[in-house]
């Protein structure tokens, strides 16, 4: 049986809030759509929890997200070369943005983001009730972004990014009036989210199905299970923008909820081919050996030449822009031509490990992370950020400097 109401009673907690009820296999799933820059919210939650109608809570938020919400001195236990190694320093530039965007309304509304996820989750505690996160790892949901972009989606995204989240003037009226009706991630990317459908469908409509999915595996108490007369109650605390389609999946879905989310847990939905890796691998191989063999010496030699120069002094230019270690700069500058080689390391890890060994972030810098992320110059003054830009700056003049040269390569084959 499925009951769907956004008309409550007036002595009812949720009065004014959109919510909806949604009851299915003995449970009473209350959806309670939230304004992630609302005080009127968090009221609502806090009212909500303390009227003592529920058995359990549900929040949009993953361990991480909820780490960071409540824990502000995370980042400072954070383990920079393990991040460095582990190829996640993209994620964790992206989660920095994040964080500086979300840094940059608390501080123009006088009211945290995410706020009354926070209030959710120190409200159940407090009266002893037992905590879902359902939200998926925000670090599966980029990834899964990134698959689906392709290359030249996924450069503009960045560039979406940068202009949206590490611009200092204050956030307008409209993105403001969209984040209360949307979504705290989907509004981070501005209007790139809007104009993509791929996007929307990691950011919203994915998520949606795996909220439901992560509801749906909530376990009633042996002890409540036998009274047939009074589902378990959930109050699901969600962002406005997921309460249609998260109702929606929730009454229908009829799959397994343990294997659609292991499904929607995958980085990709399917691994592709490395086909540019390997085409750009065979271009540069084949065209200098094509140099040696028809050419001779000089031309081979010419051709092995521009390759480096490119690759190497782009990588350089890049470590350079990031404000690294001039042997931070030569480790990028070696590592660089190697890109073929070595494809699952890029040369911004070599230059950003170096960095690291020379100029380790002190406690200070990863106390003052939040705060000087919300600024360019922050970037380039925290020593934690620092080594983020030069990964990234290092990486982006290689590709830079491997574009220009492939192309080069390609022309003196054909010419």
């Amino acid at each position: 049986m499925n009951e769907l109401t956004s008309i409550p009673l007036q002595d009812d907690p949720l009065a004014g809030q959109p919510h909806q009820i949604i009851e299915r296999d003995g449970v009473r799933y209350t959806l309670l759509g939230t304004a992630h820059v609302s005080k009127a919210s968090v009221d609502a939650v806090v009212g909500a929890i303390g009227a003592g109608n529920y058995d359990a809570v549900a929040v949009e938020l993953d361990a991480q997200r909820l780490q960071a919400l409540t824990d502000p001195d995370s980042l400072a236990k954070l383990d920079l070369v393990k991040v460095v190694r582990e190829g996640k320093v993209a994620l964790f530039a992206a989660n920095l943005g994040l964080a500086a965007y979300q840094r940059r309304l608390a501080a123009q509304l006088g009211i945290e983001p995410g706020a009354e996820l926070k209030a959710a989750t120190v409200a159940a505690k407090d009266r002893g009730l037992p905590v879902h996160l359902i939200d998926r790892e925000v670090g599966v949901t980029f990834k899964r972004i990134s698959a689906r972009l392709g290359f030249f989606g996924r450069i503009k995204l960045a560039g979406s990014l940068a202009v949206g989240l590490f611009a200092d003037d204050e956030v307008g009226e409209e993105e403001i009036e969209n984040l209360k009706q949307g979504d705290l991630l989907e509004s981070s990317f501005g209007e790139f989210a809007k104009q993509s459908p791929a996007l929307f469908g990691a950011l919203i409509d994915e998520r949606d199905q795996y909220m439901a999915a992560r509801l749906r595996q909530i376990e009633v108490p042996a002890e409540r299970q036998t009274n047939q007369h009074a589902p378990y109650e959930v109050l699901a605390v969600v962002g406005a923008g997921h309460l249609q389609g998260l109702a929606r999946y929730l009454r229908e879905e009829t799959r397994d909820p343990a294997s659609r989310c292991a499904e929607l847990d995958q980085a990709t939905s399917k691994r592709k081919l490395p086909w540019f890796t390997i085409a750009l691998t065979t271009l540069v191989l084949g065209g200098i050996a094509w140099g040696f063999w028809q050419g001779g010496t000089a031309v081979g030699t010419e051709l092995l030449m521009q390759w480096v120069l490119f690759t190497s002094g782009l990588a350089a230019v890049g470590c350079a822009l990031a404000g690294g270690h001039p042997l931070s700069i030569l480790a990028g500058a070696i590592a660089a031509p190697l890109k073929p080689f070595r494809p699952g390391i890029p040369a911004g890890a070599f230059s950003a490990l170096v960095e690291l060994r020379l100029r380790k972030p002190s406690y200070a810098d990863f106390l003052a992370l939040r705060d000087d992320t919300q600024t360019l110059r922050g970037w380039y003054r925290n020593g934690v950020s620092r080594v983020v830009l030069n990964f990234i700056l290092t990486n982006l003049g290689t590709g830079i400097g491997v574009w220009i040269a492939g192309a080069r390569i390609f022309s003196r084959l054909v010419a």
